[in-house]
């Protein structure tokens, strides 16, 4: 089965999404399960990880009704306030819902570039283990040495890396990217997204050649059995195409044999979501 391991819905709402600004005026609109189901349907993907795009619990509760009325939504990615008192209490709340695989917090968005290693949401994270929940790291290239630190207080703990960490792809910076990838690589139970790149590219003049650095090094950091597609749909519509998208990491993945194009297509994401 082929998995979208990440995207998004929304019925916009310009103060909930305060962050689309002007420049993504094309995302000042709703994305829902239906307008997703016929682009995915053009390339063959049957299943998709809904992420919160909104830190509230309304928004996960959002997402897992998606998920309760649409078969191909397969997991949701969903937001609590890891560094609540009552975490447990809102975790075993949410226990009942099996389509919460996963949490994940905005820090690319935090003032604090250390925000990952706060006490408080240390200890949150350290009860992610009793609910078999992932927690996606959402960041930049820049708070990698965090990353680094952070995973390593939690050998057991899967990982999602989201967007490969957000590479300066415009400017085709690399070294401390790449040094820092190959460090969070290292985390057993570290997976990562090939998603979000058009967006860290030229927005209207990337070629796929661009991208070639950026996944020689997830690729040889992480190997096929830890890496997963994802569309970033619909924040990926501001540079390219559901299918542009597909297609560029299909092409990229083509010389693969077809046991490693799957688990990058769909089998890593049931194993890092616990999908089925």
């Amino acid at each position: 089965m082929k998995i979208d391991a990440h995207q998004h819905f929304w019925n916009y709402d310009p103060q909930r999404h305060g962050w689309i600004n002007e420049e993504m005026k094309v995302l000042k609109q709703d994305f829902l399960p239906l307008h997703l189901k016929k682009e995915m349907d053009k390339v063959g993907v049957e299943g998709c990880v809904a992420v919160q795009a909104d830190q509230t619990e309304r928004e996960t509760d959002f997402l897992l009704e998606q998920a309760e009325e649409h078969d191909f939504v397969k997991g949701v990615v969903g937001w609590l306030d890891i560094r609540a008192d009552n975490l447990e209490e809102r975790l075993n709340h949410y226990a009942e819902h099996e389509a919460l695989k996963g949490l994940r917090h905005i820090v690319q968005d935090e003032p604090d570039d250390r925000f990952l290693l706060q006490p408080d949401f240390l200890r949150g994270i350290k009860t992610f283990g009793d609910y078999d929940l992932t927690y996606d790291i959402l960041i930049y290239a820049r708070h990698l040495p965090v990353a680094v630190e952070f995973a390593s207080k939690f050998p057991d703990q899967k990982f999602v890396l989201d967007h490969i960490a957000k590479p300066e792809i415009k400017t085709q910076k690399i070294e401390e990217w790449e040094n820092g990838i190959r460090e969070l690589a290292k985390h057993p139970k570290m997976y990562c997204k090939i998603s979000g790149m058009v967006t860290e590219a030229d927005w209207q003049h990337w070629k796929p050649k661009d991208f070639t650095p950026y996944l020689d090094v997830v690729f040889d950091a992480f190997g096929a059995d830890r890496l997963m597609f994802g569309s970033d749909w619909p924040v990926c519509t501001l540079a390219a195409g559901y299918r542009e998208v597909y297609e560029l990491i299909g092409d990229y993945i083509s010389g693969l044999s077809q046991y490693e194009q799957g688990l990058i297509m769909g089998k890593n994401a049931i194993a890092a979501y616990n999908l089925y």
